[in-house]
């Protein structure tokens, strides 16, 4: 028998009440400006400029102990973190240690590294570091503006792309879509102080990739019911196109996050931000595909016969709750 999370045939009314979820996504994209403009991004190494260090040792981590003892280095912002792992055995503790950027350093200095070990080694003796990590503050600055131009590039490719395939409405509502996730995605992170690093830039675009895969099976569908029903008012048309996708979509987005919520509880700290932001990601691009994306498209009206403009083009939005 053939797995169906939905029933065949299905004729839920996704404009019923259009105008609370696209309201909501509005307020949420305001909220996520706001939570970004007011307390920022909590960026990794990567973006501050910095030395990472990760230790372990068989002895229990106590930060308050970790940070008594460096605090006589006069390291400037250090930040210490126990990290947790299902795949740890009861004699294995790790920690994350991150140390600022020092003044003059590109890098931290093997003396530095050194003294950081000695002071640690006073609290557990068999303290070991296995992994040392230094960007310097020039290159941290650089990596955030390539971030940015990376997500803004690919932002605009998908703009250009979808309006050559299909019409300059559909570019733009999947552009709209695509922002959307974006912006909670960067919301939810400051809000949470999740760390945020190159990781994370990759998980961001991973999601505008997943994203308007689902946005163009809605679109490719809509097109084909556009040729099809060239009488049937535009709403109902775009009602029709996202129920006959509506098991492909949920499907496709269930399966994925059944392997993303193995990975977020067993993948360990080292790729949990990552895995963290794709989950989100796949959760507010279904959501974006299906109830941000058509009711731009809806608002801006698109061609019923792909040889002359939809006369009702621009009215569509405003009676959605009629």
């Amino acid at each position: 028998m053939r797995l169906k999370l939905v029933p065949d045939n299905t004729n839920f009314d996704f404009f019923g009440y259009a105008k609370i979820t696209f309201g909501a996504s509005v307020v949420a994209m305001i909220l996520s400006l706001i939570a970004w403009g007011v307390m920022g991004l909590n960026f990794g190494i990567d973006f501050r400029g910095g030395t990472t260090l990760r230790t372990e040792s068989s002895e229990a981590i106590d930060v308050g102990a970790y940070r008594d003892a460096l605090g006589p280095l006069e390291l400037g912002d250090v930040t210490i973190s126990e990290v947790f792992d299902p795949g740890f055995g009861a004699d294995r503790h790790v920690a994350m240690i991150r140390v600022q950027a020092q003044e003059g350093q590109e890098a931290a200095t093997t003396d530095t590294i050194e003294t950081i070990e000695a002071a640690l080694q006073s609290v557990s003796p068999d303290i070991k570091f296995t992994s040392v990590e230094s960007v310097g503050p020039k290159v941290s600055g650089e990596l955030i503006q390539t971030a940015f131009l990376a997500v803004g590039g690919a932002l605009a490719a998908i703009l250009i792309y979808i309006w050559l395939r299909f019409e300059w409405q559909f570019s733009v509502g999947a552009v709209v879509a695509l922002f959307h996730d974006v912006v909670l995605t960067i919301g939810l992170f400051s809000i949470l102080q999740i760390r945020f690093d190159l990781p994370v830039v990759a998980a961001i675009l991973t999601i505008i990739g997943y994203s308007i895969n689902d946005t163009v099976v809605i679109f490719d569908r809509l097109r084909e019911n556009l040729r099809k029903y060239k009488k049937r008012p535009l709403r109902e048309v775009m009602n029709l196109s996202v129920n006959e996708t509506l098991s492909r979509t949920l499907m496709t987005s269930g399966t994925t996050l059944l392997a993303l919520i193995a990975l977020l509880i067993l993948g360990g700290d080292v790729i949990r931000a990552f895995v963290f932001a794709i989950t989100w990601g796949v959760i507010v691009g279904t959501y974006s595909s299906v109830y941000v994306a058509k009711n731009v498209v809806l608002y801006l009206g698109v061609k019923r016969d792909w040889s002359k403009p939809d006369a009702g083009a621009g009215t569509q939005f405003a009676n959605i709750d009629a």
